[in-house]
């Protein structure tokens, strides 16, 4: 029975703009055609490693970890002559030091040896080569590149060269046959190789698009990356059709006397056994506090802080039920904290935000569900009582369902820098990066670029764009669906029946790589030790791997977002206390404050940020904000996803409509929202109070009622109705009749704890320019002036 064979040379859209292979349809295609591996060698990348590697095993077939290097054959990497040549040359990795070495000499190739291309050089490989399989690459391979001159003599000393590098047993010279002449040259040279040198064959196909069909659309694409368009003589292009995902038995058509080499792909791919960890978490640790118990530094710190905003004499004695609840919801928080590994976490964040203030930096009083914990409350990463505004820890932190929580900050934008080089200069630049993104071909952006490339006229182009609706996750398949005029201009349009083959290959796939706006990465260890890096066009290090994927290696990742509206606050405080002699402190204004409420109902909140659309103004003006919950509500309903809920909310607040409740224990939960569902801490409380869901549980199957998964929510509507009548005696029908009408709302509703952190700066600004309004002008004027 003879062996299946298995692609160890293919290019995905992770080889920008010039692999056209999506990885589902990829590995649905490789396990079609039986084979239990397979490789990706994007040229001099990983960016798409752990998707592979996740893609792969969710078919059935082995992923093999790989990378198509650029070498320096003769010159070292850092050599910046225009005219030294580079190879290439395709790396396996056969065991897990092979994927570190991997990453090693991926990442080496962008921080020491980028010019035009990242290179590696023999050096480099030679002290990284431990763990890895080396093929001898396509046409540009440095023996390829001889044979194809006719030099077997210094072909075969190269050949020697790589072997004695890599190991004999892991030096295979490729043949490879995509009907090009040059090819069958090289392969006759590779057999005599062979013989020469005892060293050993193998076959591939350099695959650059999934189908045979796909060479045209790959061609196009190739285009769009140079620049040129379709008619330009001189511009890149493939020879051919035939880098596609071929078949065992397209393979043997063209090698049918190498049988042995067909064989060796999958001899190789059974020794490739390298794993990327994933789970195992990286997290520094705060160098500042030494050899301290982590936790119980963390503790030491949310018990200083919440006997502090709370006026608490002895936690270890509690004065009344109150202090009690707070001390045992902060001892509940701490253990979920350490149980899950995210002490290091919250110590790291807490340090940045503490060094942000103390230098004048302006920073946000909370950003997304971290408002949701009192621990971040107690040491300072925010300024929302989650006490006062009835928030959930387990929205923010689920034990039931453990993943890294985002504390996302907002800081000053024109100083964030400061922050990031103090985190650099705190653990390390070797620690920090980061953190790349992919920007896609999406629908609109795939019709004007593939029109430029066929010199269709870009008003033409820009039309048929236009009838894409403007929504970032439209595809061009749902286009035809939602937008009749689009459906006929596919069928009709001369123009678009040219560019829509094109245009459907190319969808998806990533046309450039950029820096994530906020977040950056630390790691306890240097990160070339953990994921492949790269450098911005600033010289930044960047992670190879997007966000996600870093999260799932075990990093770190903070996100820092830069806010204008910040520094407009910072500066008309300063301005206040300049001119008037008064101090303000806005993490403690008179939230009553009479004047901030009559300038937002009369709907002047030009420049105040969150409450200057003209939407929020005719909201505000309907239904009226007479205190701090309003605002929240009224921030939290200014959101596409909650409009679902809006109707009735305004109806009940303006007494249009009775405020009901479904079952008197939800009064207490939905009281200030009128009887409406709009915050998915809500959802949280109503499962556990009505159905004795923990509030993990509750996390979850708020989760699952945003997903609407059929059979979830068939398991999840029996239990919840189970629940209602063992912990509260509720009717079976009445206790459907409620779930039913919560899962209706579920996933539309919005996070509590984001909306009131953001109310907070819109109070903040209001206030400003209630009360101090030329202080305010002149603050916006400065900033943004």
């Amino acid at each position: 029975m003879k062996q299946p064979f298995v692609h160890l040379h293919v290019h995905t859209k992770y080889s920008i703009l010039d692999g056209a292979c999506h990885l589902d349809p990829l590995c649905t295609r490789a396990a079609e055609l039986g084979m239990p591996a397979l490789a990706m060698t994007d040229h001099g990348v990983m960016y798409g490693m752990v998707d592979f590697v996740k893609a792969c095993k969710a078919h059935g077939i082995r992923p093999i970890i790989g990378c198509e290097m650029y070498i320096n054959a003769n010159a070292p990497r850092t050599d910046r002559n225009p005219r030294t040549p580079y190879n290439h040359l395709v790396l396996l990795a056969e065991t897990d030091e092979g994927y570190r070495n991997m990453i090693r000499l991926c990442s080496l190739a962008h921080l020491e040896g980028f010019y035009y291309k990242p290179r590696i050089d023999k050096e480099l490989l030679r002290r990284n080569a431990r763990g890895l399989i080396g093929l001898s690459a396509c046409l540009h391979g440095e023996i390829n590149d001889l044979l194809a001159k006719g030099d077997l003599d210094r072909a075969a000393q190269v050949a020697t060269e790589y072997a004695d590098i890599l190991g004999k047993e892991n030096f295979f010279l490729e043949m490879q046959d995509h009907g090009i002449a040059a090819q069958k040259r090289i392969n006759v040279g590779v057999r005599e190789l062979c013989s020469r040198t005892g060293l050993r064959s193998v076959v591939t196909n350099d695959v650059h698009y999934l189908h045979r069909s796909h060479a045209a659309a790959h061609e196009v694409m190739l285009a769009i990356q140079a620049g040129t368009v379709m008619s330009d003589p001189k511009r890149l292009r493939y020879q051919g059709d035939q880098f596609y995902l071929k078949s065992r038995e397209e393979m043997e058509t063209l090698f049918p006397d190498d049988s042995a080499a067909l064989d060796r792909t999958a001899e190789i791919a059974e020794r490739c056994k390298a794993k990327i960890e994933m789970g195992r978490l990286h997290f520094p640790q705060l160098p500042s506090i030494g050899r301290r118990d982590r936790m119980e530094y963390l503790s030491g710190l949310a018990y200083e802080g919440l006997l502090k905003l709370y006026d608490i004499a002895d936690p270890c004695n509690p004065a009344n039920f109150f202090e009690k609840s707070l001390t045992r919801r902060l001892d509940d928080e701490l253990e979920i904290i350490e149980k899950v590994g995210f002490v290091e976490y919250f110590l790291v964040v807490g340090d940045y935000v503490r060094f942000a203030r103390s230098k004048g930096i302006p920073v946000g009083p909370g950003r997304g569900s971290i408002g949701d914990s009192l621990v971040a409350y107690a040491i300072g990463i925010t300024e929302i009582d989650p006490i006062r505004f009835n928030l959930v820890f387990e929205r923010f932190l689920n034990p039931d369902r453990i993943s890294p929580p985002d504390i996302d900050i907002d800081v000053c934008l024109e100083r964030r820098g400061e922050v990031i080089e103090y985190i650099r200069s705190k653990y390390g630049a070797e620690r920090v990066a980061q953190i790349a993104t992919f920007g896609q071909l999406g629908a609109k952006t795939v019709i004007r670029d593939v029109a430029r490339a066929l010199e269709i006229p870009m008003d033409t182009a820009n039309r048929l764009a236009k009838m894409i609706p403007a929504d970032p996750r439209m595809s061009l398949g749902r286009a035809r669906v939602v937008n009749p005029l689009f459906e006929a201009a596919c069928t009709t349009d001369a123009d678009m029946l040219r560019i829509l083959p094109h245009a459907e290959v190319l969808e998806g796939l990533y046309r450039n790589v950029g820096v994530h706006a906020a977040g950056i990465v630390i790691g306890d260890q240097p990160l070339i030790n953990i994921v492949p890096l790269t450098r911005d066009k600033d010289n930044n290090t960047v992670t190879q791997y997007a966000q996600e994927p870093v999260e799932e290696c075990g990093l770190l990742k903070l996100d820092i977002l830069g806010l204008q509206t910040l520094t407009v606050l910072k500066t008309a405080v300063e301005l206040v206390r300049k001119e008037q002699g008064v101090e303000i402190d806005l993490a403690n204004l008179p939230l009553e404050d009479r004047k901030t409420y009559e300038l937002i109902n009369r709907g002047d909140t030009e420049k105040v940020f969150q409450l200057e659309s003209a939407e929020i103004r005719r909201l505000i003006l309907e239904v009226g904000v007479n205190n701090i919950e309003d605002l929240i509500v009224v921030i939290a309903l200014d959101h596409p996803g909650t409009s679902e809920m809006l109707p009735s909310y305004v109806a009940r607040k303006t007494g249009k409509e009775p405020v009901t409740y479904d079952h008197p224990l939800l009064e207490p939960i939905l009281k200030e929202t009128y009887g409406v569902i709009v915050y998915q801490e809500q959802v949280m409380r109503a499962a556990n109070v009505l159905a004795g869901y923990s509030l993990g549980q509750a996390d979850l199957l708020r989760r699952a009622m945003g997903k609407k998964k059929p059979a979830v929510m068939a398991k999840e509507r029996f239990r919840f109705v189970e629940g209602c009548g063992k912990v509260n005696q509720i009717p079976k029908q009445h206790a459907e009749s409620i779930f039913d009408h919560i899962a209706a709302f579920a996933g539309y509703t919005f996070c509590k704890a984001h909306a009131t952190g953001y109310s907070l700066i819109a109070f903040q600004m209001a206030y400003l320019k209630a009360n101090y309004s030329g202080a305010f002008s002149s603050a916006i004027s400065n900033v943004k002036g």
